[in-house]
């Protein structure tokens, strides 16, 4: 069971790593995969404790996680509030594309990208 949950921590890392790399290197130009994981992980903690605080509260919850995000996102990258969210859009949009890519290929199943089976 703890096994089961490392693997799926640590696959996402790489995927959200994946996806902040790509975005923060179109929007600014940064070339570093394991400043994006440091980036991801700490985005992971950080929505990970606004959930278990707030997220008991519906929608208000969610979106206050995803403000936090992409604050820190913001403390990391430069450009300010505009380019973190852009950062963030093009980093959830590319684990999109990886994860149906993946779907598609039978590696991982629809249920990873919210699309019930």
């Amino acid at each position: 069971m703890i096994i089961d949950a490392l693997v799926v921590f640590l696959i996402g890392l790489v995927l959200g790593g994946i996806g902040i790399y790509v975005g923060a290197r179109a929007v600014t130009g940064t070339e570093d995969y394991f400043y994006a994981v440091g980036t991801a992980f700490i985005g992971a903690v950080a929505w990970a404790l606004v959930s278990l605080f707030f997220g008991w509260i519906p929608g208000l919850g969610a979106l206050i996680a995803l403000v936090v995000w992409v604050g820190i996102i913001n403390m990391r990258y430069p450009g300010g509030w505009s380019k973190a969210f852009l950062i963030g859009f093009i980093a959830w949009l590319t684990v999109l594309i990886v994860l149906s890519v993946l779907a598609g290929l039978g590696i991982t199943s629809f249920d990873a990208i919210g699309v019930p089976t």
